[in-house]
């Protein structure tokens, strides 16, 4: 093997691009700034002393919580993949001889944003960005949920059923490292005879664009329709909202027409009153522009497989906030270098 070239590591960057390097068409079309005066005023906060090394730059250490995320990866792994690959520090603006976080430091970060509850005001701050872009919400809206699966935890019955109730067991109280490990938030649940245990994604994703337009985290065993007020968006240009039959109630019809929001919410038929062949039909249409919220929620399993390592809901609403940005970060550059 020869010699490594001066410019064989930007030469190979150069062809990485040619090659369609998902980062660097990030960072083509987004402006990272609009994130910079949120992190600064919410993160200088939490400085208490100017002793000791400088923190990392704000925004340098959000871009590694948009790369976790996009790629899946624990905090050990983040640290691994910055050291080891040229792309991931081009994306952060790093050079060979840089200073890298290690995997203590991206905890400690993600945990300030947690406490400070930043996920989701960054959330809203990109959706500001998209407006002004020209990519507002149209066409109406979709609403769906999805779950969000943590690691599971191993109680006995009793001490489910005090959880259940909004309690603490005793025992746990006494062992402050045991309890640090459990989470308290997260339910069981059940789908189509399927356990799962966690939390939900429920979004709201506008029809044109097909970005996630809002969000709200809860635990698994809260039904679809429980937030679908807190979900429906009154800035989109057309007063129209499509979902499954999860949502089919007459109290969702009477919240839609409240809203004078045209209902395109599937039927769902019983055993006693099956759906006429014509709403079998109408529900066969509205699938077809249903069906595009499936697509956000496919992006967002390849992304991290539905599953997160979080204790706790205020943890996990900042890990599934950064999901649903990473996504419309994403979206956003695929329709950018597609207009």
């Amino acid at each position: 093997m020869g010699q490594r070239g001066l410019f064989d590591t930007e030469d190979t960057l150069v062809e990485l691009i040619k090659m369609g390097d998902p980062l660097a068409k990030l960072n083509q079309v987004i402006d990272w700034n609009i994130f910079r005066s949120d992190l600064n005023r919410a993160l200088a906060k939490e400085r208490k002393s100017q002793a000791g090394r400088p923190p990392f730059d704000y925004l340098m250490m959000f871009k590694i919580l948009i790369l976790q995320t996009m790629y899946g990866l624990s905090d050990a792994q983040t640290q691994y993949q910055i050291l080891d690959r040229h792309t991931f520090k081009r994306f952060l603006g790093l050079g060979d001889e840089s200073l890298i976080p290690d995997e203590k430091t991206i905890w400690n970060f993600r945990e300030v944003l947690n406490k400070q509850e930043l996920g989701p005001k960054l959330f809203k701050k990109f959706d500001s960005y998209l407006n002004q872009a020209g990519y507002s919400a149209k066409k109406g809206q979709i609403v769906d949920a999805s779950f969000v699966e943590v690691p599971r935890q191993r109680n006995s019955h009793e001490e489910n059923e005090t959880i259940k109730k909004g309690g603490t067991p005793p025992e746990w109280e006494k062992e402050p490292a045991k309890l640090r490990q459990k989470d308290v938030d997260a339910r069981w649940t059940q789908k189509n005879g399927e356990n799962f245990y966690g939390y939900k994604d429920h979004v709201n994703v506008d029809v044109k664009h097909k970005l996630i337009r809002d969000f709200e985290v809860t635990p698994a065993n809260v039904h679809d329709s429980q937030v679908l007020d807190d979900l429906m968006d009154a800035d989109n240009s057309r007063k129209a909202l499509w979902a499954d039959s999860a949502y089919s109630s007459r109290e969702t019809d009477r919240r839609l027409k409240r809203r004078k929001i045209v209902n395109n919410v599937h039927r769902r038929g019983n055993r006693h009153s099956p759906l006429s062949m014509f709403q079998q039909l109408l529900n066969r249409r509205k699938s077809q522009i249903r069906v595009r919220v499936e697509h956000v929620f496919g992006s967002l399993e390849c992304m991290t497989g539905m599953f997160i390592r979080g204790i706790g809901l205020s943890r996990s609403k900042t890990r599934i906030a950064l999901m649903n940005l990473v996504y419309n970060l994403r979206r956003y550059a695929y329709l950018a270098n597609s207009a």
